[in-house]
């Protein structure tokens, strides 16, 4: 093996061995587990559980968190150290997703139910409603066992009663509203922003395309696009941006205050993704006054409605889209309508409000 191999395994055990010792000293009052990918440390974008948790940090509550180990395989076994000393008590959340991270969500949902510990997975993963048809059995040993299943979308709610499991509960994805400042815009030129990781789900290519496309109508439109490779995504887009010989600003990852104070410069956002549940940049923008132009696929049709409170293309449709964006940059009282919807909808999904069902949630947990 190289050397340069080998001295990574061992960086790599001795992280292991250090989240194996801290977890050995868990304090019996701690009152949550917190289960997910934080890994924003390593470069990649910041997930609910980094979120999520220092707000509930904030309501009282003791959290402990697992895992920012980097390594997937490393990562399970810090996760699952973490829920065999979790007090017997500890109410378990589990960030949920449909692809490799189901896995992590499996394995310590069943170790916690073997332990007799309760837990209660997040469902994130807009794929999830298939994951039930492909994998039935597991997903009954993991949501079915589970004391409560927390939906934050009527996508992922419906989907799941459907699928028979009765123990789902609704608690929108939130922003703290307060944070954002909103901008009234009465024009919206065609200055398109994307935030998202770069990954083959959310399909960044297509906001290339929708640019080239936009060009024949607007020759200075222009795309900015935020955010982290994934999977190689980000090189492909790159290339592709070359190839059709449109200039793209990439900013790599951004800390949420920079892309927020971006966003100024900008007036329609993308969402050219795959699959989606409930994407928080989509709401960011919406709280920010960006316009958004999306495609319709998993829970955005149960998060916004067309022409109401964004525009709705189908998945992969980039003339679909360009025309959207033009409607919006002709018709800016559409798009000031839009935006204003948008901004009302958001806040019904403010942290003020929803963190009382949390409250609710956790405090009734026995």
């Amino acid at each position: 093996m190289p050397k340069d191999s080998v001295q990574k395994k061992t960086v790599e055990s001795k992280i292991f061995v250090t989240f194996t010792l801290k977890f050995l000293k868990i304090k019996h009052g701690m009152k949550v587990l917190y289960i997910g990918n934080k890994l924003s440390k390593h470069g990649l974008n910041a997930t609910t559980i980094e979120t999520l948790g220092p707000q509930l940090q904030d309501l009282g509550f003791e959290i402990t968190y697992s895992s920012s180990v980097k390594n997937f395989f490393f990562r399970i076994l810090s996760m699952l150290v973490a829920v065999s000393f979790a007090p017997k008590n500890a109410r378990i959340l589990i960030d949920t997703y449909s692809t490799n991270a189901f896995w992590y969500a499996y394995f310590c949902s069943q170790l916690a139910r073997l332990l007799g510990k309760k837990y209660y997975p997040i469902l994130h993963g807009g794929n999830l409603p298939n994951r039930l048809q492909k994998n039935p059995k597991l997903c009954q040993q993991l949501f079915g066992n589970a004391q409560l299943n927390i939906a934050p979308s009527g996508y992922l709610k419906h989907y799941f009663e459907a699928a028979g499991y009765e123990n789902v509960v609704l608690i929108p994805n939130s922003i703290a509203l307060s944070q954002y400042s909103f901008k009234e815009r009465s024009v919206f030129a065609p200055k398109l922003f994307w935030v998202r990781a770069f990954a083959q789900l959310y399909h960044p290519e297509m906001a290339v395309e929708v640019l080239v496309e936009l060009k024949k109508t607007f020759p200075d439109a222009s795309l900015t696009m935020v955010g982290p490779d994934k999977d190689g995504s980000l090189q492909l887009t790159k290339e592709l941006a070359e190839k059709q010989g449109v200039a793209v600003t990439f900013t790599g990852q951004l800390s949420k205050e920079a892309w927020w104070n971006l966003a100024k410069d900008h007036d329609i956002f993308l969402n050219t993704t795959h699959f989606d549940n409930t994407p928080v940049s989509v709401l960011e923008a919406m709280a920010l006054g960006l316009a958004v132009v999306s495609t319709n696929v998993g829970g955005i049709p149960f998060l916004v409605t067309d022409k109401k409170e964004a525009l709705l293309v189908a998945d992969g449709a980039v003339m679909e889209m360009k025309n959207a964006i033009i409607n919006l940059v002709e018709n800016p009282i559409l798009a000031k309508k839009i935006t204003t919807e948008a901004r009302n909808l958001v806040h019904t999904m403010d942290w003020e409000v929803v963190k009382n069902k949390w409250i609710s949630v956790l405090n009734t947990a026995t």
